[in-house]
């Protein structure tokens, strides 16, 4: 394991584009990138969540609480596509297509404010941020997503049913043939899964929270197991030559949940070895 990156709160949305690595910490508003060739965060004035390149490479983010989508100026994350009317909640993690159409998690609740639970939702925004459809409904706590198949399929973490979902997309935005990708809870009992991202030879790495190892997936059950010892993986993504790289927080011994209620997380990015690709 090779450190990159210490000192975050809550590392999410890592993501490798345009030859660099970017990471968000939204606990703390900030966005952490290596473009200049070292690590430098960029305050934001709100919590960007998931992140992604579209196809001209320009970066975008999913903005939690602002309940839209940026796209990076090079200091913020100016206005790309408000989806307030379409969620029914925060905004999670989010994927991009080969045409620049995103799907981003619409959570359902504010689980950090203390509301109750309520199915979630995934959402497709057009090229260009020019409107936005509803392409999945009743996804029980949406969170890492993901394109494989050559974008012919979604998958989506449901972190508290431990299981991965997947849909064929038959065009943009609309999505069929929904089922099971891989129930994670008889491989890792106390699996959550959390950020995913497609191995480069076929499959998904998942991050798996307070499973505490990051698991390589495919229907046909787990095909790698590698554990983070006493730290919980958050979020995962690889390089253009197939390096898994991750965030992993530290919880001081306590239960993640009592940890993050007392401030008492910390974060790493890093670069884990794996046999797969």
């Amino acid at each position: 394991m090779r450190t990159l990156l210490e000192g975050l709160t809550w590392g999410e949305g890592p993501r490798y584009g345009n030859d660099h690595l970017v990471v968000s910490d939204p606990h703390r508003n900030t966005l952490w990138s290596d473009a200049s060739g070292r690590w430098v965060p960029h305050a934001l004035p709100s919590a960007s969540n998931g992140l992604g390149f579209l196809p001209d490479g320009s970066l975008i983010a999913a903005l939690m609480d602002e309940v839209a989508v940026g796209k990076w100026n090079g200091t913020l994350f100016e206005p790309y596509c408000d989806l307030s009317k379409v969620a029914s909640g925060p905004l999670g993690d989010l994927t991009v297509d080969a045409a620049g159409g995103l799907y981003v998690d619409d959570v359902g609740y504010a689980a950090h404010r203390g509301e109750p639970p309520r199915p979630g939702r995934l959402i497709y925004v057009s090229p260009g941020g020019r409107d936005a459809v509803v392409a999945a409904d009743n996804v029980e706590f949406p969170n890492g997503i993901c394109l494989v198949d050559n974008g012919r399929t979604l998958i989506v973490a449901e972190t508290w049913r431990q299981r991965l979902l997947s849909f064929h997309i038959v065009c943009p935005g609309v999505l069929t043939d929904r089922r099971d990708y891989a129930v994670l809870g008889a491989a890792v009992p106390a699996v959550r899964p959390d950020g995913i991202c497609p191995a480069n030879g076929g499959g998904v790495w998942v991050a798996t929270l307070t499973g505490r190892s990051v698991l390589r997936v495919d229907r046909q059950g787990v095909k790698e197991i590698l554990f983070t010892g006493s730290e919980c993986p958050i979020a995962v993504c690889v390089g253009a030559d197939g390096s898994l790289f991750a965030t992993l927080a530290d919880t001081s011994g306590l239960p993640l949940m009592e940890a993050l209620a007392l401030d008492k997380v910390s974060t790493k990015f890093v670069q884990l070895p794996h046999t797969g690709n």
